[in-house]
């Protein structure tokens, strides 16, 4: 969900002029900006590097849930793979900008209780180390769906009500998954004063190109 919104984004911002989309498998999107590469294997990137060479952001927004699976296995579907692919990116693409979607409750210390926190956290401090021009890792937490897409999660279709109570009452605990987007591209263009963004940054940093 979170992917094809900040793809979504991409498309119809006009700075963006194009796109590398790494899927694990197609997704049935056609645009001039767009090209699709299809990766069954995230660990394995030797024989695609020919075509990460000249891009300049990468908006890293695969993730797994940690509910139900092994530590050791969400250890390494959130960190191994994603550093796996940070790092072949860093080699290729020195003015990239890296953009993560983290999540609200990261733990920066790496040494709280939860697992997930923990190994988030891992990540995001692993990624700020590596050479690229700039990180940036985003914190959100519920993200209010963009209309019209495919990959919402059906749940939201029993909360999206309350949402713009939320936005009044609960300001730093919600977002839109438009603003999440918006604020990757910023980022890029416009870049940030703070490498973490909590749910109050994005929504800040979405709006940069609006004053």
């Amino acid at each position: 969900m979170v992917g094809e919104g900040v793809l979504h984004e991409c498309i119809l911002n006009p700075q963006v002029e194009s796109i590398l989309l790494v899927n694990r498998k197609p997704s049935g999107i056609e645009h001039p900006k767009v090209e699709e590469l299809i990766l069954p294997d995230f660990f394995t990137l030797w024989h695609i590097e020919g075509h990460l060479y000249g891009y300049n952001a990468c908006f890293f927004c695969l993730g797994v849930s940690s509910v139900g699976m092994k530590d050791r296995d969400y250890y390494k579907y959130t960190y191994n793979l994603t550093l796996t692919f940070a790092r072949t990116l860093a080699k290729l693409n020195d003015d990239m900008t890296f953009c993560y979607v983290s999540g609200a409750g990261t733990d920066s210390s790496e040494a709280g209780r939860s697992t997930w926190a923990r190994v988030k956290g891992k990540t995001e401090n692993d990624l700020l180390k590596l050479p690229f021009e700039a990180v940036y890792n985003f914190r959100p937490g519920y993200m209010q769906p963009t209309k019209g897409l495919s990959q919402t999660l059906k749940y939201y279709k029993y909360v999206s009500w309350f949402y713009p109570v939320a936005r009044l009452i609960l300001p730093k605990l919600v977002c839109r998954l438009s603003e999440l987007g918006q604020a990757m591209i910023n980022a890029k263009l416009f870049g940030y004063y703070k490498n973490t963004l909590e749910i109050k940054d994005i929504v800040a940093l979405a709006h940069v190109s609006d004053e």
